[in-house]
């Protein structure tokens, strides 16, 4: 089946609406431009976001239902208070974005990880001029979990979680729900609903219900919310 998109100026970095997106493949929008900073925010102001193999073009999407989750909607179970404290780990914001990335492409292997050389290199980008932020899990001074994501306002459009020990990634998701909270974000894109996901209490939205959101929280900024510092440390106390 040939499908017909359409492609993306290079001197434009405006998107055709979510609207467009196909029905099959679910959300495709349009292909090629580049993973300029400009274009990226653009992108995840408008609802897409670039989701390409190695051999491929840039294809940017919107798919039809998006996995959203509320941070006070966050599923903390018994077994994860317990898991953290028995780790002994400690949640940081913004320490070490380059190594969080690296974990969340090294983690899935070069045949099935999407974050290629050109991606890294966009992203560490984005974190240079303060859109992309990582969340960090550490045993003593190892990285054992982590995410990173964008910030859009009162959004956090999440990318990639990674573990090294058992719920590395739940721990850094949990604390930064809390975080995050307090900092008045209101909600976390995950983009696709997966079971893991559902059970962590994400939602599924409708693509019209996600957009509107997004367009109604994407300008207020969190002026603190991103500052590099530990956000929980359960070493010292539980939580």
């Amino acid at each position: 089946m040939t499908l017909f998109l359409p492609p993306l100026a290079a001197d434009d970095f405006r998107f055709p609406p979510v609207s467009d997106a196909l029905a099959h493949p679910d959300g495709l929008l349009a292909i090629g431009g580049d993973l300029s900073a400009a274009r990226l925010m653009s992108a995840y102001r408008s609802g897409i976001f670039p989701w390409f193999g190695e051999e491929d073009p840039l294809l940017w999407w919107s798919p039809s239902e998006r996995a959203i989750i509320r941070p006070s909607d966050f599923h903390v179970s018994r077994s994860l208070r317990k898991a953290a404290r028995k780790s002994q780990v400690t949640v940081t914001i913004n320490h070490a974005f380059e190594a969080v990335i690296h974990q969340c492409a090294a983690i899935r292997g070069p045949e099935q990880t999407w974050i290629t050389d050109q991606m890294r290199e966009a992203y560490l980008a984005l974190h240079q001029q303060h859109d992309a932020h990582s969340v960090e899990v550490w045993q003593e001074d190892q990285l054992v979990g982590g995410l990173y994501g964008v910030a859009v306002g009162q959004f956090f459009c999440g990318e990639s979680m990674f573990s090294l020990i058992d719920n590395g990634s739940k721990f850094a998701l949990w604390q930064f729900c809390r975080h995050f909270q307090a900092q008045g974000g209101q909600y976390i894109d995950c983009q696709m609903m997966t079971p893991h996901l559902a059970s962590l209490g994400a939602k599924a939205w409708p693509r019209d219900e996600f957009i509107h959101a997004l367009y109604a929280a994407r300008d207020t900024r969190l002026k603190t919310a991103y500052v590099p510092h530990v956000i929980a440390d359960f070493r010292e106390r539980q939580s």
